[in-house]
């Protein structure tokens, strides 16, 4: 079994932008009955886009818990097959004459900087989101020149969501990180901050440093009412009937 995908409609985008991107889906949250989110809110683990696309797919839901199970079965095994899929997506990309990067936390958010993984890739950008202050830290840290377990060539997106306080938000900004948040509609600032799209491409290791990246909600997260999606319409709404 082959564990990396190329046909996300989301990491697909950064092909007009001369990258192939490799990704891997796993069962978000504690579908599978074990957990690969273990900082998800409820408000992100019911907007997850597990099924969106292809994700709608029985054969696929199927696919991806096996997927976790045998990574929580056998963690070596499942290395060691990831390594030779990473491998293979390079031979491609250098045949097709373009650039590769690897986002192993498509749907989950694993401490992959544990496993050696990167470091086995050096010359090779690998990225992600994630819901973890602590691997966040970990990566601005790194940015500061301070002695930190993250690889030189992995780069996180912190992911807000109803439950991070905005206290913490700043403090990325203030350090260069970026930040995901998902509105209703995008908006050029948000709490004082400069708002750039990350709906163009999923290729978040470009982006410039300091900014909030906005989403779009899609899916399920366009009726959420937890405080996942920030809501710009009805703010711009309340403001115009004010005046």
């Amino acid at each position: 079994m082959k564990y990396l995908t190329l046909s996300n409609s989301k990491i697909i985008k950064g092909f007009q932008k001369g990258f192939i991107t490799y990704g891997l889906h796993l069962a978000p949250s504690t579908l599978s009955g074990r957990n690969v989110c273990p900082n998800a809110s409820p408000g992100c683990a019911e907007a997850c886009l597990n099924t969106a696309g292809r994700g709608m797919m029985n054969m696929v839901q199927e696919a991806r818990i096996n997927k976790t199970n045998k990574f929580f079965d056998n963690k070596y095994e499942f290395v060691l097959q990831l390594v030779k899929d990473i491998q293979a997506g390079i031979r491609f990309a250098t045949r097709k004459h373009m650039n590769v990067c690897f986002r192993l936390n498509l749907t989950s958010d694993i401490r992959w900087e544990k496993y050696g993984i990167m470091q086995e890739f050096p010359k090779q950008q690998f990225y992600d989101y994630t819901k973890s202050k602590q691997r966040m830290r970990a990566f601005l840290g790194r940015g500061l020149g301070y002695n930190s377990e993250m690889p030189h060539n992995y780069h996180l997106t912190f992911s807000r969501d109803e439950t991070t306080d905005i206290e913490f938000i700043k403090e990325v900004i203030k350090k260069g990180g970026n930040v995901a948040v998902v509105f209703d509609e995008i908006p050029k600032t948000w709490e004082g901050m400069d708002v750039i799209s990350g709906d163009d491409h999923d290729l978040r290791f470009t982006d410039p440093h300091g900014k909030i990246i906005g989403l779009v909600a899609k899916g399920k997260a366009k009726h959420d009412d937890s405080g996942f999606v920030v809501k710009v319409k009805s703010e711009s709404e309340q403001q115009n009937q004010k005046k």
